[in-house]
């Protein structure tokens, strides 16, 4: 439980532990079931069998206790769905439990790794860090002087009420004496007098305590505008950053410390000014200055200009089947987005209902520019409440969805953008009423790209990321694809190094992104058009077969740096000519545009030097076969005999043992005896003749053709994600007798008995 709450403390839960148990595990049950997770031993369990049985068991009588529980306090309708965990755990894995302990284990490995690198960068602090560390340090230490501040207004105030009710009391207990004994009346004078200057020292007092009062909103002024103009912009955009990859800090805990804060100081600053006048008015001291009613406006306003800003999107809106790709929403399919009320006090809980309102305020924009039109399916207003102590006034939004209204304004035309280049808003709004202050607030979403097949989405997300890096204000600018302007090389391969960094946990160095600029960069400025990267030469569409590819099949490859990837045939040709026969390296084909990897090696014979490349692997093939498979298994075939494998060192000089022996999944060995008289064969990747792989053409198109059953099941996926589970069927083939080079042979590998 320690670590999954050090994930949560550290924010840690999107990014990579998204990838790590997609597809895997659902993150919900590890989350509820944190405790017994962490106190098993799934290490041991994914070898001994028996160990497995034992921990799933554990898992189930806990979900039995815990569901006890809850029905005894009363808590079935707050708590997790204990039952439905355990229908899954048991629908999952009771035949099975071996390969839930696998999954767990592989998981809980992972998360440290994670929470290692975070200790890591915490450790390695750049100066940039400290300094926005040290800037946190002085908000602290200023939000919380004006807290020491406000007490201390609290104490002079109670004690001008013991002088107000003092100074009334010897009034009127002096007046009564001198009717009951008029001895007296001849020191009526002196006492006149000691009171008067005790109402003179009480008003005195009065607007000491008033003139403090405006010093500590003067300091408040300023924190707030350091809050809403400097912090609460730069959180915006890391966030923005975030959303396209970019591994930057969002956690809302400062942003939301410090918003309270000032909130509660400005609170009791008008609580206790109207405790003032009503002392006055109680015991009739009349103060000739309008102090007390400016200072009264002058709090107002700084707290609906703090309220008015305390709206955050802190979750963008984000479609489950694409959790990395958030931002592009699909009509007619689910989606989520959350807010946060950083004015986390227990007078705002429930006070608050939010609406999200579909391009609210750009209508006419958008009928300009002839956009299409949505709305959504069902009404999503959401009531700002507490889940956890401490966490916060959150909103989560969880089953939006949006349908396209068909009906075009009057006087509207036809679009000049595509699909993906219209860009569209969420804004949540609500009304806040409290303690005579009355305002209407709002937060909007990045911009979001509305698709209608799942074919749009790399262009969907072209639009983002060109968008994202340009536009770092607000109001955002949604007619930026009308002439959107270029992208220095430096900001579009720090977004396409961003990419890599969330598919496969590695980043591109410093010659893959040469190797890129080469392909994508024709301008004498450094500076990439639109068009270029998005449109006539797809660059862009290759790139992210590329991520697919690694997504699916490379992850642990390209993350342990074995994959050289972006390297052209002519490097490689000069990396391997001074290199031992055998080295080879993995790089991308520049030819095929859904993603495929190839490897080249050196062959030194009669003096000369040959550098031999296999024609690419596709994602069809590697998912028959792991590319640690191929590369132990591969052989070249000379007049129909076989031939030793070639490839022997990863480049530079690194045994394929050392890189890829861990990885792979097929044993050279045999290790099948004879079984009903058949012989045991394998799946041998062979090539005929050692040559190139094809030119790639001058130009790549984005003609994509649909298959409608493969868009019907993604589309039932988008549906349902959360309720039904659809687990992919492995697709098993032979690849043979093809015009290319390259085949597969089924290899005996074990001689009959």
């Amino acid at each position: 439980m320690a670590q999954w709450k050090e994930l949560l403390r550290l924010n840690l839960l999107q990014g990579p532990l998204t990838q790590i148990y997609e597809m895997k595990f659902p993150r919900h049950i590890r989350h509820s079931l944190c405790f017994i997770i962490e106190s098993q031993d799934w290490d041991l369990a994914a070898v001994d069998e028996d160990k497995a049985h034992a921990c799933f068991h554990s898992l189930l009588e806990y979900l039995k206790q815990q569901w006890n529980l809850s029905l005894q306090e009363n808590n079935i309708l707050q708590g997790p769905d204990f039952p439905g965990i355990s229908e899954y755990l048991v629908k999952h894995f009771q035949d099975d439990p071996q390969r839930l302990a696998a999954i767990l284990s592989e998981c809980l490995q992972e998360e440290k790794k994670i929470l290692a690198s975070a200790s890591e960068q915490q450790s390695c602090s750049s100066p940039a860090v400290e300094r926005a560390e040290q800037k946190w340090r002085e908000l602290d230490n200023a939000v919380n002087e004006l807290k020491r501040q406000t007490s201390e207004i609290k104490k002079e105030i109670k004690s001008l009420e013991v002088l107000y009710e003092n100074h009334d009391y010897i009034q009127k207990a002096w007046q009564s004496k001198v009717e009951q004994c008029t001895e007296l009346a001849q020191s009526i004078a002196a006492v006149k007098e000691k009171c008067l200057e005790q109402a003179i020292f009480i008003v005195r007092t009065n607007q000491l305590v008033l003139l403090e009062m405006v010093k500590i909103l003067k300091q408040a002024e300023q924190i707030i505008s350091t809050l809403t103009d400097v912090e609460l912009p730069e959180w915006k955009r890391r966030q923005q950053m975030a959303c396209v990859g970019s591994p930057v800090d969002t956690c809302l805990d400062h942003l939301q410390k410090w918003f309270t804060g000032v909130a509660e100081v400005l609170i009791q600053v008008r609580q206790q000014l109207l405790k003032l006048q009503d002392q006055s008015k109680k015991y009739n001291i009349t103060d000739a200055s309008s102090l007390p009613d400016e200072t009264e406006k002058f709090a107002l306003s700084l707290l609906t200009k703090l309220l008015t800003n305390a709206l955050v999107v802190e979750k963008q809106p984000v479609m489950s089947s694409i959790p990395q790709r958030p931002l592009i929403l699909k009509t007619g399919v689910r989606f989520t987005a959350g807010v946060r009320f950083l004015a986390n006090l227990p007078e705002f809980k429930c006070l608050l209902k939010v609406k999200p309102v579909f391009d609210k305020d750009v209508e006419e924009a958008m009928t300009v520019n002839g956009f299409r039109h949505f709305d959504f399916n069902r009404d999503n207003s959401k009531v700002l409440d507490v889940d956890m102590p401490g966490e916060g006034l959150l909103a989560e939004f969880t089953h939006m969805s949006l349908k396209e209204c068909k009906v075009r304004s009057k006087g509207s035309c036809e679009s000049r953008l595509g699909v993906t280049e219209e860009l569209h808003i969420i804004k949540f709004v609500t009304v806040i009423q409290h303690a005579g202050l009355s305002c209407n607030i709002e937060a909007s979403s990045l911009p979001v790209v509305v698709i209608s097949s799942t074919n749009q989405i790399p262009s969907a997300w072209a639009s983002i990321m060109w968008f994202n890096m340009l536009s770092t204000s607000e109001p955002r600018n949604l007619l930026l694809f009308v002439d959107p302007p270029p992208l220095t090389w430096q900001q579009l391969s720090q977004v396409l190094s961003w990419q890599f960094l969330s598919v496969g946990q590695r980043e591109l160095d410093e010659n893959q992104l040469s190797m890129l600029r080469d392909k994508i960069v024709d301008d004498p400025n450094g500076l990439v058009q639109w068009s270029r990267f998005s449109k006539n030469e797809c660059a862009w569409i290759w790139i992210d077969g590329i991520l697919d590819l690694i997504r699916r099949h490379l992850v642990d490859l390209w993350r342990d740096g074995y994959i050289m990837g972006f390297v052209s045939r002519k490097t490689t040709q000069v990396l391997l000519q001074e290199k031992q026969t055998g080295t080879f390296l993995i790089r991308f084909s520049e030819s095929n545009r859904d993603g495929a990897i190839t490897f080249s090696w050196v062959e030194h014979s009669g003096g000369e030097t040959h550098v031999h490349a296999v024609e690419p692997y596709s994602k069809r093939e590697l998912m028959a076969m792991s590319l640690p498979d191929i590369i132990y298994l591969y052989s070249l075939s000379v007049q129909g005999s076989m031939t030793r494998n070639p490839l022997i060192y990863l480049y530079p000089d690194i045994h394929k043992d050392v890189a890829f022996g861990r990885y792979r999944t097929i044993s050279e060995k045999t290790s099948k005896k004879d079984i009903d008289g058949y012989i045991d064969r394998k799946l041998v990747p062979v090539s005929v003749y050692p040559t190139p792989p094809p030119s790639p053409p001058q130009e790549m198109h984005m003609d994509i053709e649909a298959d409608m059953s493969t868009e019907d099941h993604q589309l039932i996926q988008e549906l349902f994600n959360d309720i039904l589970d659809l687990p992919e069927s492995p697709i098993f083939w032979a690849y043979q007798n093809t015009p290319s080079t390259q085949t597969y042979f089924f290899s005996p590998s074990s001689p009959l008995c």
